[in-house]
């Protein structure tokens, strides 16, 4: 084990695979034989639940409303390869920021002396990432982790969630804030997917450090409850996630993003727009041909 673990942020818009590829990170690493903490800071805390056999566990806020006395064995189980699954949880529905929810939480996790009691090799954090304020900052504005991933489709509103993370990270990096390790390119399909990710990756100073591919064995694995390593261990997708897993590892690159501002990201979508436009016309009248 190293002296310090990792700590590493892993954020995306809601439904883009971010819950699902911190996972299969997480039980990568943990098949890998690393010591592994996974913190659901989502407020609908299904985070972890692939791990468990798709079951759910007490959240850090839930536990902290009984008013009782905390002990780390009331928010944490061992999940998959011994993967420590905790969730942050958020707030009584309809009252008060669920973002504010993930400071109390990494408050209360640190006096409960979670990284000294488990000692792990790597502190994975799922942050929702559609809207960076607040709680839903502190991984960044904190310095908690050492480096942060977005996940990230080549649709449009999942590029343009990141650029807004990428704002965050340029904003807080030089006080000390976390800065990017990269995109994660998740549900790659379609051909242009990739050469559209590593555009915007090159128009905001980052790079993509690993394409993800739309996959049916990801859909049956959490119908099952489980992460693709579990599930599928020989499978194609379980040897993407290990890849991630080797390159998450040894990771050291780390930069202030160059976001893009709202016209200009508007500018750049446009272009790419107007590309899979004509490629299109082209294919279609490349069958009229009979080409």
């Amino acid at each position: 084990m190293t002296d310090r673990p990792q700590h590493i942020a892993i954020y995306g818009k809601g439904g883009i695979g971010k819950s699902t590829t911190t996972s299969n990170l997480a039980a990568a690493l943990a098949d890998a034989g690393r010591r592994v903490i996974q913190i659901g800071c989502d407020p609908k805390s299904d985070s972890t639940s692939t791990l468990r056999g798709g079951t759910y566990l007490p959240t850090v806020l839930d536990a902290t409303r009984d008013g009782g006395r905390i002990q780390l064995s009331d928010v944490s189980r061992v999940g998959f390869g011994g993967v420590l699954c905790i969730e942050a949880g958020g707030p009584v529905p309809g009252v008060g920021c669920a973002g504010r929810g993930i400071n109390a939480a990494i408050e209360l996790l640190r006096e409960l002396r979670l990284f000294e009691e488990f000692k792990p090799d790597v502190v994975l954090y799922d942050v929702l990432g559609d809207v960076v304020c607040g709680g839903f900052a502190v991984p960044i504005r904190e310095g908690l982790t050492d480096r942060v991933y977005v996940v990230s489709s080549a649709d449009f509103m999942a590029i343009y969630a990141a650029n807004n993370l990428f704002r965050a990270i340029a904003k807080y990096a030089p006080s000390g804030g976390a800065r990017l390790g990269g995109i994660i390119a998740n549900s790659i399909s379609q051909p242009y997917a990739r050469s559209l990710i590593d555009d915007f990756a090159e128009t905001t100073g980052t790079r993509a450090v690993q394409y993800v591919p739309r996959s049916t064995t990801v859909a049956q694995a959490e119908l099952c409850g489980q992460t693709v390593i579990e599930a599928s261990p020989r499978s194609p997708q379980a040897d993407v996630y290990r890849q991630l897993a080797s390159k998450v590892l040894a990771d050291t690159t780390a930069v202030i993003p160059r976001p893009l501002a709202v016209n200009d990201l508007r500018a750049w979508a446009r272009k790419w727009g107007n590309v899979l436009l004509e490629s299109e016309q082209g294919i279609v009248a490349a069958k009229a041909a009979g080409i």
